[in-house]
């Protein structure tokens, strides 16, 4: 009887430990499939290689379907998540800078992938020396 008394509290003991640990790990956001952002990177100045931030970067699937945009933060760095799985072209786009297209850029489920950018300024004007003599 002591023998089936112990090994029921062992039971309820392992029962309650598993319980327990599971729910620990929701409470601190682990999961068991921890889900990585499907696409990120930064977005730098071509010339002087600091971060660019306020970088509008959409996402287009295929056939031109908007999907999602985001943009960049204080560091340039941009994620996305949640992205269905699919072949995708990004556009990044800010004002003063030239756009910049990235195309075929393949999405897999439960893959991460890091794409870096860098922009160019646009210039207003390009002066070209000219025939005009004076």
């Amino acid at each position: 009887m002591q023998m089936k008394l112990k090994l029921t509290l062992l039971t309820c003991f392992i029962v309650f430990a598993t319980a327990f640990a599971k729910a620990n790990t929701t409470t601190l956001g682990i999961d068991d499939k921890e889900k990585k952002d499907e696409i990120n990177g930064g977005v730098f100045h071509t010339e002087t290689k600091k971060p660019l931030t306020n970088v509008s970067v959409t996402a287009y699937l295929t056939a031109n379907k908007k999907e999602k945009t985001v943009v960049s933060d204080g560091n340039g760095n941009y994620a996305f998540s949640d992205l269905k799985p699919g072949t995708y072209k990004f556009v990044f786009e800010k004002d003063g800078y030239k756009k910049v297209t990235k195309e075929k850029i393949i999405i897999k489920t439960d893959d991460g992938f890091q794409l870096n950018i860098e922009m160019a300024e646009e210039k207003d004007f390009d002066f070209m020396p000219g025939a005009f003599n004076f």
